[in-house]
């Protein structure tokens, strides 16, 4: 593979007009794609094999025509205070609103308060519900500007007036954050390289691989119905290995000028070693969001799909649009210890090595030096303080959001209040129970007793009377549980309904079914929690695979997977302590603690581990590539920080700020993901692979690259450290030995 590169990377930089003419040509048809496609429309958040999805399924066949993946709103009117909703001007008012909204081309049906039973025992608080033809992402502009053209008459009248449901839902934004987070990266590649034009083509070359994936996205939303977050995740994973992918290549490429090669070879090495790295860095990222359709939830699937497809266009534009652009570049990058006229020199290296004196010692060698020397202490602290960070994800509490955790600045949220204040906090996830008598003698009396039976178990606070469709064999049943819809207690009724139905099946042979929002946000939460544990199995099994070939080792990357674990663990603990239990919620604009949402763990699991392995696989093979050319294990490692640390330091910092620019987002699974991936970058960068892996391998030495014959000879030799690139006077040995050493 490092032959190849090689030659790829060469080519790359000699033919850089024809390179770069591809990929602005692509960035040009992604953008005209994206410009022309017509708006997405609803996204399909459909969960196969779950009681809640055969639920709706049998109401679209059973009950045609009721839209019912329609958008809904609820309009909600409070009283001024000392007033009721009964009094005859408030009363005036809501009929009005309900008027004026039944005239809306896309409205099915509008609820009137006072004839549906919809006003609170004190009269102070009453609601409107209203049903809409087409899902909340495909209404009119005009259509939501009626509804809240209405509600604002209401006020003007001297009412409270708030909307919840899903009519209103506005497409998620990033906020300000995010642009802080790229120019934060872009500091860190000034310092990094010293040069303005060495930091921006990481940079620019991200930019322009993340602007082909999100138009890409963009373009086929409609026709594929992807979900607006998709494109905002695929827009963070791609930004933050784009950039740390070029960084890598870049970076080698100014260690190979150092060592005197001309700027055609010296690109060509760096693609053929660095290169390489960012080939199974890339794969190990791929393999683990490709892997989230083992879930088996449509959405969760799009959205792993789509982030690959973003990575897999960052790995072939490191590639070569990288060598390119440095081509382009030509001596304005400068060599590494070359400082440029940014930081003070001209162009020269600096004044230990222009004497003929050694350099003195980087950080990141001291830091290997000291860890060598004291290995089990290194290993203990940082799995102990890996451990204490963890801690808080045994309290882990999994469900998705709803209109109580909005900002309380949002009028869904503060309509979400008004209810649980005027009809309780479980009016807000009202369960539906879907009863199939089809295949029973007597479907009125099956209704009735499953109606009865529910009014009787605990934390119930309402039952409706069935509601039967035309050919009397199907009936919905509304049940307003006592407790908010995130509830524990929420669950255990949803468990105890579908308990209940099973024995009316084994006595009537009627199917009782529950669905809702409720019973969706549970299923999916439970289809998460099973899946986790296969997922897992899946993607470190592949990837410990594929990093057997890179390595040739059995104990380096079963200790990468081990680490893996162990910040992945941690991170969820931080989750958990700021979004659940309101550590410095402020500072994250947390305003509403709650439930870690249900594909959080399973999420971060695919991401994290992936990126993970890109820290692994660029700072090993540096080791790896050292023990190959003769050195000794500890001083392999040494060598590896000296190459290495500054680089994946820099990567770590850059990835962080990329994906804490996004907590800024107004979408709390955003919000949530972007402090996750944060948070987990800094303790696998700096904790597992900067302390605990070179601990790890001091304490192993030889024994770290050990790998049975029969096994080295299976494998493919992918030669992921360039040896085959190195000439014979680099050997200094004849190519038997060389082989020989490389199998040792």
């Amino acid at each position: 593979m490092a032959t190849f590169l090689y030659k790829l990377g060469r080519l790359a930089f000699r033919r850089r007009h024809f390179v770069a003419l591809i990929w602005v040509a692509l960035l040009t048809l992604a953008g005209v794609g994206a410009a022309s496609a017509p708006p997405a429309g609803t996204t399909s958040f459909s969960i196969p094999g779950t009681e809640a999805q055969k639920a709706f399924d049998l109401l679209e066949e059973r009950f045609p025509g009721t839209s019912a993946d329609g958008a809904t709103a609820r309009v909600v009117f409070k009283a001024p205070s000392g007033e009721t909703m009964t009094d005859a001007g408030n009363k005036a008012t809501v009929e009005k609103t309900v008027s004026d909204l039944a005239d809306g081309s896309e409205v099915a049906s509008v609820a009137d308060p006072y004839t549906g039973n919809a006003v609170s025992k004190d009269g102070t608080i009453a609601y409107a519900s209203v049903k809409y033809d087409v899902s909340g992402m495909e209404l009119e502009d005009s259509t939501k500007d009626a509804l809240e053209d209405a509600a604002q008459q209401a006020r003007d009248a001297g009412l409270t007036v708030e909307v919840g449901g899903d009519a209103l839902q506005a497409v998620p934004h990033t906020g300000a954050t995010e642009i802080i987070g790229i120019a934060v990266a872009a500091v860190v590649l000034v310092i990094t390289f010293g040069s303005l034009v060495a930091a921006g083509l990481p940079l620019l070359t991200a930019l322009i691989g993340v602007g082909i994936g999100v138009s890409s996205i963009t373009a086929l939303a409609s026709a594929l119905e992807l979900g607006s977050t998709t494109s905002i995740l695929a827009m963070m994973i791609g930004l933050a290995v784009g950039i740390d992918y070029a960084l890598f290549i870049v970076s080698r490429y100014r260690a190979e000028l150092a060592e005197g090669r001309e700027r055609e070879e010296a690109a060509g090495r760096a693609v053929g070693t660095a290169g390489s790295a960012v080939v199974f860095a890339g794969l190990t990222v791929v393999i683990a969001l490709v892997g989230l359709a083992v879930v088996n939830i449509p959405m969760l699937t799009k959205m792993g799909i789509a982030a690959a497809g973003t990575v897999a266009i960052a790995v072939l534009i490191a590639l070569t649009m990288v060598p390119a652009l440095l081509g382009y570049a030509g001596r304005r990058v400068k060599p590494t210890g070359a400082k440029s006229r940014l930081l003070g020199g001209a162009g020269k290296k600096n004044d230990a090595e222009a004497d003929g004196k050694p350099a003195k010692a980087n950080l990141g060698t001291r830091w290997a030096s000291f860890v060598v020397r004291r290995p089990l202490a290194v290993l203990l602290l940082g799995v102990i303080g890996l451990g204490a960070a963890a801690i808080p994800a045994t309290s882990l509490e999994l469900g998705l959001p709803d209109d109580g955790s909005q900002p309380t600045s949002t009028t869904q949220r503060r309509a979400y209040d008004l209810l649980s204040e005027g009809f309780g906090p479980g009016f807000n996830g009202p369960l539906m129970v879907v009863v199939d008598a089809k295949g029973s003698d007597a479907p009125k009396q099956v209704f009735t007793d499953v109606s009865n039976e529910i009014k009787g178990l605990d934390d119930v606070v309402a039952v409706t009377p069935p509601a039967p469709n035309k050919s009397g064999d199907t009936a919905t049943i509304t049940v307003i549980p006592d407790s908010k819809p995130s509830s524990v207690q929420t669950e255990d009724l949803v468990h105890a309904i579908r308990d209940a139905g099973g024995d009316i099946k084994a006595d009537t042979g009627a199917e009782t079914l529950v669905t809702g929002s409720t019973a969706m946000n549970i299923d999916v939460s439970q289809k998460l929690n099973d899946a986790l544990v296969p997922y897992l199995v899946l993607v470190v099994g592949l990837a410990f695979l594929l990093l057997i070939v890179v390595f040739r080792s059995i104990l380096v990357p079963l200790k990468a997977a081990l680490g893996f674990l162990l910040s992945v663990m941690a991170a969820l603990g931080a989750v958990v302590a700021v979004f659940q239990w309101g550590w410095l919620s402020g500072l994250m604009g947390v305003e509403e603690t709650g439930p870690v949402m249900s594909m959080m763990p399973i999420f971060m699991v695919g991401v994290v581990f992936g990126l993970a392995m890109d820290y692994e696989v660029f700072l090993v093979t540096r080791m790896r590539e050292a023990y190959v050319h003769g050195e000794k294990p500890g001083q392999a490692v040494v060598t590896g920080f000296r190459h290495g640390a500054r680089v994946v330091t820099a990567a770590a910092v850059i990835m962080m700020a990329v994906f804490a620019g996004f907590i800024g987002s107004s979408e709390s699974m955003v919000k949530m993901i972007g402090f996750g991936l944060a948070i987990a970058v800094f303790f696998d960068a700096f904790v597992v692979r900067m302390a605990i892996v070179p601990a790890v391998l001091a304490l192993l030495g030889k024994k770290a690259w050990w790998l049975p014959k029969w096994l080295d000879r299976a494998l493919p030799n992918v030669d992921v450290e360039g040896e085959g690139l190195r000439t014979a006077e680099e050997r200094g040995s004849g190519p038997d030995e060389d082989r020989e050493l490389a199998r040792t």
